[in-house]
């Protein structure tokens, strides 16, 4: 099997988290079906991004990608490469991800993830 386009680290732990990668997932079907994407559990493999540099406290934080090339993506630009490759959200893509937007949009993305993470560790997530 060919490796995927697109290989998406996230946290199950996270409710919010889990339910958007679920969402996605069911957009995706036929893609994940085809290998072309993936969707991983970071608590079951801790370390697979240890050679990156990320640890798992990195990937609970924010989303956490490596494509086709071994390229690791990480937070906004994980989300907009999803959009890119899900089926009616290519637009996001462009709307979310272009030149002009993007230092906004990952600016917006790191306060949620932060404020996302916070809530977790109150909650006793992790």
């Amino acid at each position: 099997m060919p490796k995927p386009l697109l290989t998406v680290w996230y946290n199950t732990r996270c409710p919010v988290c889990d339910a958007g990668i679920n969402h996605q997932r069911r957009r995706l079907v036929e893609a994940v079906k085809a290998g072309r994407v993936e969707f991983r559990d970071i608590n079951f493999e801790p370390e697979a991004l240890s050679a990156f540099g990320a640890s798992l406290e990195d990937i609970r934080r924010r989303l956490h990608a490596t494509d086709a090339g071994g390229r690791l993506l990480v937070g906004a630009d994980v989300a907009i490469a999803v959009w890119r490759i899900t089926p009616g959200e290519a637009w996001l893509a462009s709307l979310f991800g272009n030149p002009v937007a993007l230092p906004l949009t990952r600016f917006a993305y790191n306060r949620f993830a932060d404020l996302l993470y916070a809530w977790n560790r109150r909650k006793g997530r992790w």
